[in-house]
């Protein structure tokens, strides 16, 4: 008898920190006892395994059993432990291989008939286990389809604490057959990409549209119900470049915190929508003991769209203000703070009053200007700050496309898209950015490529008459390069700055 000694993983955000197991027997009174700065969900293993065990035929020594969980500074949550937990305190009678349990990482909550309960985070635990050099992952049989998209780690799906136990060495009979436990929330089925030949009229926000995909810039978009905004957003990711590995498995990992079940690398850019009702807590990502992402984090990668953002809380709008210029989310709670990835596209749509008839040809506006104010004064001044393209959208007066009419498919935008990205990417290719909405103001202004005086009096002329901030100066040069490399050329033009400032405000040169 010894201590023995296995592997779990705690996550805190995407981040996954290697737990040691370790677990002692000692000549006293029989007791069972978790260290290790356990929460309470934690602290309930000792029941979860005392039955487990014995169900499965596989009784504790009935001795003083102590579990330590190291670094024992470190906070832990949930029953991911468990079996990790149940496996350290069997081995201490010198049953099962030492060291094939040394040199494995368990994750899985135990039912008290010992079969294993799939577990929120599997697929970022196992990516951590994988990039501290762990050789294998035992994980629960319903999870396995996810943990098996790692590369670099043998993993091994169980369906009970038995099957665990003979994995490694122990020389026991199967069980009675048993049924895997699912996680009873299966990944939605693929959909059809919505494509933009649906999209009839409104030719200059199809265009903005393309030049927002081009250099990954935040979009807003204004004007009466029934115009199309809501149609023209989903329809971005289509014509965004579908994900890389590394960005497909950070979108994946929030996925899999987030609960649902992933048994593939999805390549299509997220797309999320809250509801205008929802609170700072469902946009952020939150909780008391466990963090789970919210929208924010769960759209990174991919798209945001707050539709009727003038129905939303000022507070809530407020709260992707840092998220926009860090790309990351940072939770705070007493104890521990978690930070998810932000990198998404935001796109916002309202309408221009509450009644939505403001301007509108041919209806009545019963709004009295000071709600109409007060709606529009939900966009704060520094969240718009960070929007890039500021789209005025009518409602459409044609119920059919002219034959004449040029179309625009999902397909030739995004082939505009690539095309416009591989450009940039080679512009840009002896420094760390990809994309246009990636370079800093300081780069764009006194760079090698810093357009000439004469090509940006008009935008300095802006800033003079206080109509742009610094940092809109700098975005509107971001979506100048922008149209720049979706018309194929290597240097700004007097046209690429005029058009991006009318895209920012309206401010004509």
């Amino acid at each position: 008898m010894g201590v023995t000694r296995t592997w779990a993983v705690a996550l805190n955000g995407l981040d996954g920190t290697l737990i040691e197991v370790e677990a002692d027997q000692t000549k006293q009174i029989p007791e069972f006892r978790i260290i290790g700065l356990a929460d309470k969900a934690l602290g309930e293993a000792v029941q979860r395994v005392r039955s487990a065990s014995e169900n499965c035929g596989l009784p504790l020594p009935k001795r003083r059993l102590t579990v330590n969980l190291s670094p024992a500074s470190l906070p832990k949550q949930g029953s991911g432990f468990d079996l990790a937990i149940a496996i350290a305190a069997l081995a201490t009678d010198g049953w099962m291989d030492a060291g094939s349990i040394a040199r494995t990482v368990h994750i899985g909550e135990l039912g008290l008939d010992g079969r294993l309960r799939p577990v929120r985070g599997v697929l970022p635990a196992v990516r951590a286990a994988a990039r501290a050099g762990i050789d294998r992952a035992v994980v629960p049989w319903a999870n396995l389809p996810e943990a098996q998209l790692i590369d670099g780690i043998q993993t091994v799906g169980a369906v009970a604490l038995i099957d665990v136990a003979r994995l490694h060495g122990a020389d026991l009979e199967p069980g009675p057959a048993m049924t895997p436990l699912g996680t009873g929330s299966a990944q939605n089925p693929d959909e059809p990409v919505p494509d933009l030949v649906d999209v009839i009229g409104q030719e200059d926000a199809v265009e903005a549209l393309i030049v927002a995909a081009a250099g990954g810039h935040h979009l807003l978009m204004i004007g009466p119900p029934g115009a199309g905004k809501t149609m023209l957003a989903r329809r971005l990711p289509g014509i965004l470049p579908e994900l890389g590995d590394e960005a497909a498995l950070t979108a994946a990992s929030i996925r899999s915190l987030s609960g649902a079940e992933v048994t593939r690398l999805d390549r299509t850019p997220p797309f999320e929508a809250p509801h205008h009702s929802a609170s700072v807590a469902a946009l952020v990502g939150g909780g008391s003991r466990v963090v789970r992402p919210g929208a924010i984090a769960r759209a990174s990668e991919g798209v945001l769209f707050l539709d009727e953002a003038g129905e939303h809380s000022a507070g809530t709008l407020d709260a992707l203000r840092e998220p926009l210029e860090t790309g990351r989310i940072v939770i705070h709670r007493a104890g521990f703070t978690a930070a998810f990835p932000a990198r998404f596209q935001l796109v916002l749509a309202t309408n221009p009053c509450p009644c939505g008839n403001y301007g509108v040809r041919g209806a009545d506006c019963t709004c009295p200007p000071a709600a109409i104010r007060r709606y529009l004064g939900r966009l704060s001044g520094p969240l718009l700050d960070r929007i890039d393209i500021e789209v005025q959208m009518s409602r459409v007066v044609v119920a059919r496309r002219d034959a004449d009419a040029a179309v625009v498919t999902t397909a030739a935008a995004k082939g505009r898209v690539m095309a416009a990205r591989e450009r940039a990417a080679f512009r840009l290719r002896e420094t760390g950015w990809r994309q246009n909405s990636e370079v800093p103001g300081p780069w764009l202004r006194q760079g090698p490529l810093a357009p000439a005086p004469m090509v940006r009096r008009a935008l300095d002329a802006a800033l003079q008459r206080g109509s742009l901030t610094l940092r809109g100066y700098d975005r509107v040069l971001r979506v100048a390069w922008s149209l720049c490399d979706l018309a194929g050329r290597d240097r700004l033009s007097i046209d690429d700055i005029g058009r991006a400032l009318y895209l920012k405000k309206g401010i004509r040169p």
